[in-house]
């Protein structure tokens, strides 16, 4: 019993030793030097799983702190480790987990290690300018500024003097913000790299802060094609919810769209934010179409729709039949019966789908399973089902659509 109950106390004191890494590391990005001490510029990562492991717990430490600050333009790094306390192996017997090397494999060497140096860093971010050529210039009221701050967004690539070395060090929070991260090849040519940057004022000097950025790679189509496809896109949490995805997003399509051996831009593996985003863009770019006129979406989805929006806005047809369904959506009157009953049918038709293609495959098995195999296949397509699932897909369709209308509408 007493060892139970010394196993059970020594339990106790290790899980005081437990830390979750998404509170621990504390990110910045520092224009001046009292944001060091001010709380109000902390960020934390959204996922640590890939550095950390799936509990994104480290172990051996009681107020671990895992520092990490980026100036604010170039994005020079601090990082730092602080705890109260750490079990020691003479005494607990147990190994701290070495939080250190963990970060090294996924910062870029050169960082600082102490607070002084950074500062003295900070006082050359003047120096600091933007890589590579402008795209596009725009501006958003903050409120709390009370002012409108201007923003820019820049196409770069590896030839740009330092730009590589940046490039390191920004790549990093895609660890702690995208669920599937990973860095990516960057001598391969193939790559664009687009940036957005705000400007702001420290004495009497204009300098640049990193707001995101996005990579996109061009794919090659037999015969004189590419087809860019967007890899990966983040906005640092600071510029979250304030609209720059758009912007970036907007600006990309058009940066391409002037480009004749463009095919059409698509994306890798999207997250659901992301669809939400593009669908908004896209439907921003196509609404004034001629074929997006009411009376032809009211003919429903036709060919012309493909083919200008691939041409003119570099499209792709799956992406323009969401289009499609979301403009349809503004043009019906949903109160109206027969519009109504016509619009759920054409987008119930394109749903049901993958369920057609299902029924067409089964049928082949038929001629070729036994009955006793074939009675565990149908089970698992039942026909009801079918209709639930349908239609819970096309209310989650609409209520994602009217979302989109909605942020045009304010637009």
């Amino acid at each position: 019993l007493l060892f139970f109950s010394g196993l059970t106390a020594t339990e106790k004191k290790l899980a005081e030793y437990k830390c979750n890494t998404n509170e621990a590391i504390q990110l910045k990005l520092v224009r001046f030097p009292e944001d060091l001490e001010d709380e109000n510029t902390t960020f934390n990562p959204e996922y640590s799983h890939q550095v950390f492991g799936d509990d994104e717990v480290a172990f051996g430490y009681k107020g671990l702190k895992i520092l990490l600050y980026y100036i604010a333009g170039n994005l020079s790094t601090l990082f730092r480790i602080e705890y109260t306390s750490r079990v020691n192996e003479k005494f607990d017997c147990v190994e701290a987990d070495d939080v250190e090397s963990k970060i090294r494999e996924i910062i870029p060497p050169g960082f600082c290690t102490n607070t002084d140096d950074f500062v003295s860093l900070l006082e050359k971010e003047v120096n600091f300018k933007p890589f590579g050529m402008l795209l596009h210039t725009y501006s958003i009221h903050n409120e709390e500024a009370g002012e409108d701050i201007t923003y820019q967004i820049y196409k770069a690539d590896m030839t740009c003097p330092g730009f590589r070395e940046y490039h390191e060090r920004l790549q990093t929070f895609l660890m702690w913000f995208i669920e599937t991260a990973s860095f990516i090849d960057v001598d391969d040519e193939r790559w664009n790299y687009f940036l957005v940057f705000e400007k702001y004022n420290k004495d009497g000097a204009t300098l640049f802060a990193t707001v995101g950025y996005m990579t996109v790679y061009n794919y090659y189509v037999y015969p004189d094609k590419t087809r860019p496809r967007v890899s990966q896109m983040l906005i640092l949490p600071p510029f979250q919810g304030e609209g720059h995805g758009a912007q970036l997003l907007e600006t990309v399509h058009r940066y391409y769209m002037s480009s004749p051996t463009v095919l059409d831009i698509t994306a890798e593996d999207p997250s659901e934010n992301y669809v939400k985003l593009r669908d908004f863009v896209l439907v921003k770019l196509c609404q004034d179409l001629v074929c997006f006129s009411p009376v032809k979406l009211m003919q429903g989805f036709s060919q012309e729709m493909v083919t200008e929006a691939q041409q003119k806005l570099k499209i792709n047809k799956q992406h323009t039949r969401r289009v499609y369904e979301i403009l349809r959506l503004r043009a019906t009157n949903m109160g109206d019966a027969e519009q109504s009953r016509s619009y759920q049918l054409d987008v119930k038709r394109r749903l049901i789908g993958p369920y057609k293609k299902k029924q067409r495959e089964l049928a082949k098995m038929r001629r070729c399973l036994r009955p006793e195999e074939m009675t565990n296949q149908l089970n698992q397509i039942d026909l009801n089902l079918q209709r639930e699932q349908l239609e819970e897909s096309f209310q989650q369709l609409v209520s994602d659509y009217r979302r989109v209308l909605e942020r045009l509408a304010q637009a």
